[in-house]
């Protein structure tokens, strides 16, 4: 069960779970296959949000640290609009990647009637992130779900959260500011100023921070959440 071969059907897998949450498949994820202006170009616009998946080395480790004592020292905007969310659950990167995604562009979203994921965000919208994790620990629907979406149609299917040694991001615009919402982390990071027109490149740019604290790192990977 390689690396490769569970980034290949990635895609699949995120959109399929997405269906079984009860949303309308009118935006959807898409590779991006590269972070030249040519490839980007490829990638169907407007673009919501962009999964960016990662490995947690000790370089990015020692980063993390840094970058939240450096934040908490000088604090930062963060607009209360933002919906973020703790990760307690070992391995649910994935998952918490794509509710912070679609949380965060609800009023895009067509959800089903009885969509599991459109109750789980009404109810949670009040709660702290740390509440939000808890919540999701006991949110039967979603864990259904991600459970079945990795066994759909193949026995050997991986989950959206196969343990990889990977780690998943979200990033968003909320309100004009480009936000990385990582489970792991104490907070949203506020990276500044975006639009909907250069959400997508402005997104990369962030996406290469990361490969660059990292150069001897491949395996990098962003998704984004396109309309259809």
């Amino acid at each position: 069960r390689t690396l490769s071969k569970w980034l290949k059907c990635f895609n699949a897998l995120v959109n399929s779970f997405l269906k079984q949450l009860g949303i309308h498949p009118d935006w959807q994820f898409v590779d991006v296959y590269g972070m030249e202006p040519e490839l980007l170009s490829m990638v169907p616009r407007p673009v919501c949000a962009v999964l960016l998946l990662f490995p947690i080395t000790e370089k990015y480790e020692t980063f993390r640290t840094e970058e939240e004592e450096r934040i908490k020292a000088k604090g930062q905007d963060v607009k209360s609009s933002v919906y973020f969310m703790k990760q307690t659950i070992n391995n649910a990167c994935g998952t918490i990647g794509l509710i912070h995604a679609i949380a965060n562009n609800r009023d895009k979203m067509n959800f089903e009637t009885n969509s599991s994921l459109k109750k789980f965000l009404e109810d949670s919208l009040s709660m702290t992130p740390e509440e939000r994790a808890k919540y999701l620990e006991t949110y039967e629907a979603i864990r259904v779900t991600h459970e079945s979406s990795a066994h759909e149609g193949q026995t050997e299917a991986p989950s959206i959260d196969e343990k990889v040694d990977l780690h998943f991001i979200a990033l968003v615009n909320v309100g004009g500011h480009l936000y990385e919402l990582d489970g792991r982390k104490p907070f949203p990071i506020n990276h500044g100023e975006t639009s909907d027109d250069s959400f997508l490149e402005d997104a990369i740019e962030v996406c290469k921070k990361f490969m660059e604290r990292d150069p001897e790192e491949l395996r990098f990977n962003a998704i984004a959440l396109s309309a259809a």
